[in-house]
């Protein structure tokens, strides 16, 4: 079984420019590449990773690009183009989209000071040229501002891929699921939207937290979408906040044990395989390249 964290995120702090991390976020304010991440995706038994953009602009795209063609085993790129602009967005698809290890689009839409910024009529037009150019849609979805217009996106625009990334943030602090459960459910009732299983560690208590936690999440997620609609992410390195790369494997890990082995390995890579349209290397070059 080849195992794929579809969710880790890497950037160069002299190179790129980022409205977050900044220097008043420690330890992750400073450049964290490749090398850093290889020794943690070995001892978690992954395979390969797939790079998710943390900043608004073309030129981070093209760093994440040129971090991927320098290492097999990063299976692709999650990058940014203006959906706002859609004129600007085709040009950026024509050309991005000839590059093999280009896989997806995001917006740091918990960003925009406007929380209805992903249905506006502009945005839906950038939409729908992802969909043209059959690349998928990752959704920051941060509950309780934009999981609610998920299905608006996947009625206009019902050949684009969704996925959630962080199950759009449960509140799992606060302890009180049912009006993001509600959300959720509405959301996959789509058969376009998928899930992450991400993030879910710093939606907890950072300094008290275990697989336990996770449960009620994890249990909506799995009716909601089957775990043919669910894929495992490590949210790496923000996961350091509340943790590490490892903590967060083993947690995932022991929260889906008791899943079958076709259930399993359809969350640990088989659904991010199919949804980004990976062609899986061997576990020899993913461990070894």
């Amino acid at each position: 079984m080849i195992r794929i964290d579809s969710h880790v995120h890497i950037w160069n702090v002299g190179e790129v420019r980022y409205e977050w991390p900044t220097p008043s976020d420690g330890d992750l304010y400073r450049t964290i590449e490749p090398p850093e991440l290889k020794p943690l995706l070995d001892q978690a038994r992954i395979d390969q990773a797939i790079l998710v953009q943390a900043a608004d602009h073309e030129q981070e795209t093209e760093y994440l690009l040129r971090q991927a063609e320098e290492h097999d085993w990063i299976a692709g790129v999650v990058g940014w183009v203006p959906l706002e602009r859609p004129i600007d967005a085709a040009k950026q698809l024509e050309r991005l989209t000839r590059c093999p290890k280009f896989k997806g689009v995001r917006h740091l839409i918990h960003g925009e000071e406007d929380p209805d910024w992903l249905v506006r009529a502009n945005v839906i037009d950038g939409l729908k040229l992802l969909s043209q150019h059959n690349v998928p849609f990752d959704v920051v979805a941060v509950f309780p501002n934009h999981l609610k217009h998920v299905p608006t996106v996947a009625e206009r625009v019902p050949e684009l891929k969704l996925v959630l990334d962080h199950l759009a943030k449960p509140p799992i602090r606060d302890g009180i699921l049912s009006e993001w459960e509600r959300q959720l459910k509405q959301a996959a009732a789509y058969p376009n939207v998928y899930a992450k299983l991400s993030g879910l560690n710093t939606a907890c208590d950072w300094n008290d937290w275990s697989a336990d936690d996770w449960k009620p999440s994890l249990e909506a997620a799995l009716e909601a979408f089957t775990p043919n609609r669910l894929m495992f992410g490590s949210d790496w390195p923000v996961a350091n906040l509340a943790g590490s790369y490892a903590r967060v494997a083993e947690a995932t890990e022991q929260a889906t044990a008791m899943l079958s082995g076709q259930e399993q390995q359809a969350i640990w890579g088989g659904t991010a395989a199919r949804f980004y349209g990976i062609d899986s290397i061997s576990k020899e070059e993913g461990r070894d390249g």
